[in-house]
C-alpha cells in the first residue's frame, strides 16, 4: 500500500506541476523518476517516452502507466496513472464550476472569444512545424491536397484520410524504389 501511495504521490506532483501537459511533464518526469526516486534509468525513461509517444493517449500519462506497472504491477499502473491526471482534473472541474457562473457575463465572453482565437493561432503554429517535417517533396505535397479537397468536399471519418494517405505513402515509396 505504501508503494501505490508513493507511486500517486509522484505523479499527482508531476501532474499539478505541469498543467496542461505535454512535452513540458518530460523533463520534470525525468526529475522525480530516475533522479529522486531511483524508479527507471535514462534509457529506460527513454524507452518509455517512445513507447508512450508512439501508443493512442497522451505521453506522460502513458509514461506513468508503464513506470507504475513495473513498479507495483497492473494496481500500480492504474494509481500512477490516476495520480498523473488527478491534479488537471480537479482543476478542470473547478474551472467548469466557475465559468458555468460567469459565463453570462460580456467580459467573460469576450475572454472566451480572446482564447479561442489563441487556441487557432497554436494550431496554426503547430501546422506549420509538422509541415516542415512532413511534406518534403511534390509527392507530400500531392498527398496533402488531396487530403485536403477531400476533406473540405466530403464528410468522410478523418480515419479513412489517414488510411488512405498512408496507403498513398507506401505506393509512392514502392514505385520509387522500384525504378532505382
Amino acid at each position: 500500500m505504501k508503494a501505490l501511495w508513493s507511486l500517486f504521490l509522484t505523479f499527482a506532483k508531476v501532474g499539478v506541476m505541469t498543467f496542461g501537459g505535454g512535452y513540458a511533464m518530460l523533463p520534470i518526469l525525468q526529475r522525480e523518476v530516475v533522479e529522486n526516486k531511483g524508479w527507471a534509468t535514462d534509457e529506460e525513461l527513454t524507452d518509455y517516452f517512445a513507447i508512450g509517444q508512439c501508443t493512442p493517449g497522451v505521453i506522460a500519462v502513458n509514461t506513468a502507466t508503464f513506470i507504475g506497472q513495473k513498479r507495483a504491477g497492473i494496481a500500480g499502473g492504474i494509481v500512477a496513472t490516476l495520480g498523473v491526471v488527478f491534479p488537471s482534473l480537479l482543476i478542470i472541474v473547478a474551472l467548469a464550476g466557475v465559468i458555468t457562473s460567469f459565463s453570462h457575463l460580456t467580459w467573460v465572453q469576450h475572454a472566451f472569444a480572446g482564447i479561442r482565437v489563441c487556441v487557432c493561432v497554436l494550431i496554426f503554429n503547430a501546422v506549420l512545424k509538422l509541415w516542415k517535417s512532413a511534406v518534403k517533396d511534390v509527392w507530400g505535397l500531392l498527398i496533402f491536397l488531396a487530403v485536403l479537397a477531400a476533406s473540405l468536399l466530403t464528410s468522410l471519418s478523418p480515419v479513412w484520410y489517414v488510411l488512405a494517405a498512408g496507403v498513398a505513402g507506401v505506393l509512392i515509396q514502392n514505385l520509387k524504389g522500384a525504378k532505382k
